[in-house]
């Protein structure tokens, strides 16, 4: 079968430097970078709104809002892979409550677990998070840039965003490992490295395990969520 592009997807908490890193990959694999949310559809705009602390919605509202977002460029993500193309992922949110984080894994919405967790908030049941997932393309490798919270409050605009406190973001990274640690996170090959690297640093370590990923996945066929 011809070469597909590999899905890598980068992970962490705010401020520990995904979108910096996402675009200094992408480029280096002349490949295309999809930050997620997409907040230039129209239902991204609204989720941004969300996210600016400009409206308000319940859990259950905002995770399907989420999903609906990621659908709406599915079919575009699955056709730049099946054409050899190389997608990077600046994370890729939906929400889930605390009581369900320790869910299967093979799907995009890492940081949704880690962050509604952080919420410790029940009210989702884990099937109904589940179903609007179903079918997506699956992350080939996650690339978790790990930094603490205290390091990721002195960078530029931390706490601009809804989520970017530091006690919730403290929940967020114990969730983000708690998740690595499931037996159903090894179906999604987990990466963690350190985010207080310099930024040539850091680089030329996800460089290095995008270059693995690629080797294994180029001649399999594309995974979805099942």
């Amino acid at each position: 079968m011809a070469r597909r592009g590999a899905l890598i997807l980068l992970e962490g908490v705010d401020r520990c430097g995904k979108s910096t890193q996402a675009k200094l990959l992408a480029q280096h694999l002349n490949g295309t970078l999809q930050n997620f949310p997409d907040r230039t559809t129209s239902i991204g705009s609204t989720i941004n709104a969300y996210l600016s602390n400009a409206c308000e919605m319940n859990d259950q509202a905002i995770h399907l809002l989420f999903s609906a977002n990621r659908w709406e460029l599915s079919e575009k993500l699955r056709d730049l892979l099946n054409q050899g193309t190389h997608v990077v992922l600046d994370r890729y949110p939906s929400f889930l409550p605390s009581h369900i984080l320790m869910w299967w894994l093979p799907r995009y919405c890492y940081s949704g677990a880690a962050f509604t967790a952080a919420k410790e908030k029940p009210g989702l049941s884990l099937d109904w998070c589940m179903r609007p997932e179903i079918g997506l393309p699956r992350p080939d490798v996650v690339i978790f840039l790990d930094i603490s919270t205290h390091d990721a409050a002195q960078r530029a605009a931390y706490g601009e965003e809804r989520y970017e406190k530091r006690e919730f973001q403290e929940r967020v990274r114990a969730n983000f490992f708690r998740i690595m640690e499931t037996e159903a996170a090894a179906k999604a090959p987990w990466h963690v490295l350190d985010a207080t690297k310099s930024i040539d640093e850091l680089h030329a370590s996800i460089k290095a395990v995008a270059t693995s990923t690629i080797a294994q996945v180029e001649h399999t066929p594309v995974r979805i969520l099942e």
